[in-house]
């Protein structure tokens, strides 16, 4: 028997909307914009991808599943994502090496310090 990560599904209010943020800020493909979701993924044949569905129900409390990505360069990197949209999230984090962002619909995320060698 064999399984593979196809994706992962978002909830949002615009799936359009917030998948391009998320196409923007990881530099992604499009690999489905249908009017029901909006698909991207790394390339057209990597996965796995991510996939925004439509929700009517607003978003409560913190994220059970969150992305940690990790950059080159984690400051330069979380201005850049502030500068597309995302907002600076306080979850009791403290002072970690992680910073705690939420994209345009308010999903929390991390982008974690550059991994040593």
């Amino acid at each position: 028997m064999s399984l593979e990560w196809e994706q992962t599904v978002i909830d949002a209010h615009d799936p359009a909307a917030l998948g391009r943020w998320w196409r923007e800020a990881l530099d992604w493909v499009v690999v489905d914009d249908d009017p029901r979701w909006y698909e991207i993924r790394p390339a057209l044949d990597r996965r796995p991808g991510l996939i925004f569905v439509p929700v009517s129900d607003a978003k409560t409390g913190k994220n059970r599943v969150h992305l940690d990505l990790r950059p080159d360069d984690r400051d330069a990197e979380v201005g850049r994502l502030i500068a597309l949209g995302a907002t600076r999230v306080d979850i009791g984090q403290g002072e970690p090496y992680w910073v705690v962002l939420a994209d345009p619909e308010g999903n929390e995320f991390c982008v974690l310090s550059s991994r040593r060698a």
